[in-house]
């Protein structure tokens, strides 16, 4: 069983950052990979960023150059590092862990409680 619990959300102005945490149960080691998706109002659950458990990330075009994910493996612990906030970030930011070849809450057909992002212009 797996269990990510999302942290750091908030209301900011539009151009403000804001950093988001994803705390697991066990080692993040185990996982293929760490990931960050957003749902915001009325739009389906999207993919923002992705990092590997060698490292490499990958962004959403959308957020490219502005957002950057990390781990802290000692803690646990993935972050979503967001800046250049734009109104349409504003979203329920959701965590998920990718083993073998499966995304644990696609697999579950469930998500947890996530974190809101609201950003204002």
């Amino acid at each position: 069983q797996v269990q990510l619990v999302e942290s750091g959300g908030g209301l900011v102005q539009a151009g403000g950052s804001l950093r988001l945490s994803c705390a697991a149960s066990g080692s993040i080691f185990r996982f293929n990979a760490m990931g960050w998706y957003r749902q915001a109002p009325g739009k389906q659950r999207e993919l923002v960023a992705t990092i590997a458990s060698g490292g490499s990330a990958n962004y959403a075009d959308s957020v490219k150059g502005r957002f950057t994910i990390s781990r802290d493996n000692a803690k646990n612990t993935v972050y979503l590092q967001m800046t250049s906030l734009k109104p349409g970030d504003t979203a329920v930011y959701y965590c998920n862990a990718k083993e073998s070849s499966s995304w644990y809450h696609d697999a579950l057909g469930a998500w947890g409680q996530g974190t809101l992002v609201t950003v204002s212009s």
